[in-house]
């Protein structure tokens, strides 16, 4: 298999693993309903909580962030020196579980897949984003504060170390993209209308 298709493959494989729809799945199990019909309407591990409880939404929050590190630690062991294609199937991940191809595109807003594959390609950053989540979320019961503030504190961990333009980059990349799921949060938080956890 030649390096293109090797890193077409990977891709792929990368999307599908974060296509993985836990939160629908435990929900499904456990409460017997579907996720997507309920709270937020979202799959991931907030919504969960809200609609099954604190141990489903742990549960859906570790497989979920699970994911994303396996699609990255599955390139590393592929392609050990392609750097870029290891973030580009993280990436490729975190677009799986946003959008994914079992539940007609309709998924979660990729915040835990987001910190699985930080914490295999910038662990500095994964750290100071679960910290700036754990805190503020701590002080207001608003996840969605808390992730829209782990991204600034990731992004300065990564400046910070390892400092390489490919660490910043894919850290920033991955906020942009969850200021982009979380744009109607970000509306409601502005209205002071965004609910607590």
């Amino acid at each position: 298999m030649t390096e293109a298709w090797k890193a077409a493959a990977l891709l792929a494989a990368g999307y599908l693993l974060g296509s993985l729809p836990f939160g629908f799945l435990v929900t499904r199990a456990v409460r017997g309903v579907d996720v997507r019909d309920a709270g937020s309407g979202n799959t991931g591990a907030t919504n969960v909580t809200r609609v099954a409880g604190v141990g489903p939404g742990l549960l859906v929050l570790a497989l979920d962030a699970a994911k994303g590190a396996v699609a990255v630690e599955l390139a590393r062991a592929l392609v050990p020196g392609a750097a870029l294609v290891q973030a580009l199937t993280g990436m490729a991940a975190v677009a799986g579980h946003v959008a994914p191809v079992w539940l007609g595109f309709r998924g979660g807003k990729g915040v835990a897949t987001t910190l699985g594959v930080l914490g295999v390609l910038v662990p500095a950053a994964a750290l100071a984003g679960l910290l700036a989540y754990a805190v503020v979320f701590a002080l207001t019961r608003t996840s969605s504060l808390g992730s829209l503030s782990a991204g600034p504190a990731a992004l300065a961990a990564a400046f910070v170390w390892p400092g390489t333009r490919l660490a910043v980059g894919v850290t920033a990349t991955l906020y942009a993209a969850i200021l982009l799921t979380h744009r109607g949060n970000i509306r409601r938080l502005l209205g002071r209308v965004e609910g607590r956890l």
